[in-house]
């Protein structure tokens, strides 16, 4: 299966157009935030300790293109967008929704993935299965962290609209948001699909996914106001589509890391 996949998408990268050459950024130090704890895209590697992800690879393969050099920094969710807007970092990675309201704060990047939202829940879950049902349940708590997409859908998708409604349990990291939910102090987190099956290909008696896909939604990195990266690694995002090489990191650690292939 594994050579079918990538055979695919070889015939596909050669029958791509060429694309333009790209810039040299001459070895330019860019200086990259992120938070780590969005299992596929970035995370840190049980066991080892070493942070892995298709947003590490993916950044890896941009700065090789544009010939610059990266650094990681680490921020928690809530101050990462107002650091990047602040300048105190020269872009941001986290799984990030591109939105017009944080377009106000900092620059987008053109969209490296879509994901749609779903509903993890523990694996022994049978009072519901959708959003009506979750609303239902008068005691039923959700995690999420301030500010995300997650919290949004959570408010205006699934419970009333109030942003202050006592059934949102707020945590400062994704990662500590589905441990409260395998603990059961909450009953529902959010995700995208990606991130989602993660968890659930990772531990498979401990969560599920239900329902159908509540919302599509664009990534794409982040950078201060009027940053000129944003052209360059545009323009290398653009290649890496053309070539196929988005797709290739969508197979290895969407179908490949998660299924152990």
């Amino acid at each position: 299966m594994r050579t079918l996949i990538r055979a695919a998408f070889l015939a596909a990268a050669l029958a791509a157009p060429a694309a333009a050459e790209l810039p040299d950024l001459g070895g330019r130090e860019v200086v990259v935030v992120t938070e780590n704890a969005y299992p596929p895209l970035q995370f840190v590697e049980p066991g080892s300790g070493k942070a892995i992800g298709w947003e590490f690879d993916a950044m890896a393969e941009i700065a090789k293109r544009l010939n610059m050099t990266v650094t990681y920094q680490n921020s928690s969710w809530d101050a990462m967008i107002p650091a990047v807007s602040e300048g105190q970092y020269d872009m941001g990675m986290d799984g990030i929704t591109i939105r017009e309201d944080r377009a106000e704060m900092v620059d987008f990047s053109d969209p490296y993935m879509r994901s749609e939202m779903f509903m993890l829940v523990r694996a022994d879950e049978d009072r519901f299965d959708d959003p009506a049902g979750f609303a239902a349940l008068e005691d039923g708590l959700v995690g999420a962290q301030p500010g995300t997409t997650q919290f949004y859908t959570a408010v205006y998708e699934v419970l009333d609209g109030d942003e202050a409604n006592p059934r949102i349990k707020l945590f400062e990291t994704f990662g500590a948001s589905v441990q409260a939910l395998r603990t059961g102090d909450v009953d529902l987190v959010l995700t995208d699909a990606t991130a989602g099956y993660g968890y659930v290909k990772a531990n498979p008696d401990a969560f599920k996914l239900v329902g159908e896909p509540m919302a599509a939604e664009d990534f794409g990195f982040i950078f201060p106001k009027g940053s000129d990266l944003v052209a360059p690694i545009n323009a290398a995002i653009a290649e890496m589509k053309a070539d196929g090489t988005l797709d290739a990191l969508d197979v290895k650690w969407f179908l490949e890391y998660q299924l152990g292939m």
